[in-house]
């Protein structure tokens, strides 16, 4: 068994309800398959590591309730896409959405998520331990190596990396075997390296530090924002709030969330719908006013971008879920 697999992620997943499932192998003979414990979920969580070079792994599951999840992700450079999910980062808070190519540099502070019950996980990910980006790419090329942790720090979460999903498609829909296999994904996650380090280079650095004010100020625009997303807010009012001008307003917020103000208010409008579709039987329609948007055709537009499923399908598999779980 890969060693990244076996010293850390076996009892990781045992420790969160999932159990070997060695005859499954449809996401490809190389990896490892689990399952959720009926009493917990379903689904299966592959997986395929390569000593402690390299590990890919491709989620299919739901829980059953909501899951509040806490673990120490091993030192790492972590690059994933959700095509499915709902639930929210803690510490600092920021909604999970479906369709972004999401960096996270693994070692450091334990990660905290908040999982929402019966909608499934779906993802395609790739994690590369510092015995591949330190100790082996920088004795292959000692004179152009460059430590690629602030790459990938930098990407954070972006709907604009088409060649970093494409290349995860492909590693998601991969099912071949042998020495071949082996060579595909360890292509594959050169390749992904590779990616990164460029779209690092096409994107200028952010320059200026906030000051504490500054964050103070942007944390009050949030805090309003949270309170009013339902509503059209104008800009005017929010540099106001914000004591400072347009672009300024718009370059800080992104440098203290990671998001737009547009993405910000989305990301709170499609929180609050998928309570109310969930816990009500407000139709599709009703949702979308209450929530802020004037067509229930637009609604349903963004919520698929979110979550990966359209509102009615976001119902329908809840309340199913909650008719076999009772």
């Amino acid at each position: 068994m890969p060693e990244i697999i076996e010293q850390y992620y076996a009892p990781l997943l045992k420790g969160h309800g999932f159990i070997p499932d060695p005859d499954n192998q449809q996401y490809g003979s190389l990896g490892i398959s689990w399952k959720l414990s009926p009493e917990i979920g379903e689904g299966a969580y592959w997986t395929y590591g390569q000593k402690d070079l390299y590990d890919i792994k491709i989620h299919n599951f739901s829980f059953h309730e909501d899951s509040l999840l806490e673990f120490s992700l091993p030192e790492c450079l972590s690059i994933t896409r959700y095509d499915s999910i709902s639930g929210e980062e803690l510490a600092p808070y920021r909604r999970l959405s479906a369709g972004c190519i999401k960096t996270y540099i693994g070692g450091y502070s334990p990660y905290r998520v908040l999982i929402h019950k019966n909608i499934p996980i779906r993802s395609i990910g790739v994690e590369i331990m510092p015995a591949y980006y330190e100790d082996y790419l920088k004795k292959q090329y000692p004179d152009e190596y460059r430590n690629p942790v602030e790459a990938f720090r930098k990407i954070d979460q972006t709907t604009d990396f088409p060649e970093m999903s494409r290349l995860l498609t492909e590693l998601q829909n991969y099912r071949g075997d042998g020495i071949a296999a082996k060579l595909f994904y360890e292509g594959k996650v050169a390749e992904a390296l590779s990616l990164v380090v460029e779209y690092q280079k096409k994107r200028p650095a952010a320059t200026g530090r906030l000051t504490a004010q500054d964050i103070e100020n942007i944390q009050t625009v949030a805090t309003y924002l949270s309170d009013h997303y339902a509503a059209e807010v104008p800009m005017e009012r929010l540099t106001q709030i914000a004591c400072m001008g347009t672009t300024k307003l718009k370059s800080s917020f992104k440098k203290v969330y990671g998001c737009t103000i547009t993405e910000y208010i989305q990301q709170r409008r499609m929180s609050q719908a998928e309570h109310l579709l969930t816990n009500t039987d407000l139709s599709i329609g009703q949702i979308a006013q209450t929530v802020g948007y004037s067509t229930s055709s637009r609604f349903a537009e963004l919520f698929r971008k979110s979550t990966g499923l359209l509102p009615g399908e976001f119902r329908k598999v809840g309340v199913l879920q909650t008719k076999v779980n009772s």
